[in-house]
């Protein structure tokens, strides 16, 4: 009970080393391929939400242009049709001209 624990290989079996060894280094390349795929994973979710997006964003702006083109340069937006009508000015009482008292 009183053992303190020892770094390194047991100093026992060179058998169980070597299976230490190889246990090891099957941890470290399964790991190793592991992770670089689900890095390729995750690398290509990145570029097709990166796609989407830059696709979404062209779209959006050729609207625009096409939008901006068919206004002119009125700044109004080309609708085909024009409104017209009569306006008149309505004056509130205290805007009047007061007619002058004798």
């Amino acid at each position: 009970m009183n053992q303190r624990y020892q770094r390194g290989f047991p100093k026992g079996n060179p058998l169980s080393n070597a299976l230490v060894l190889v246990a090891g280094a099957l941890a470290m390349a399964a790991s190793l391929v592991l992770g670089f795929f689900v890095f390729m994973i995750l690398a290509g979710a990145f570029l097709l939400l990166a796609m989407v997006v830059g696709v979404r964003l062209w779209w959006f702006r050729r609207q625009m242009a096409k939008a901006q083109r068919a206004a002119g340069k009125s700044g109004r937006p080309a609708t085909g049709s024009m409104i017209e009508g009569e306006y008149r000015e309505v004056v509130r009482d205290e805007q009047r001209e007061k007619p002058p008292e004798s």
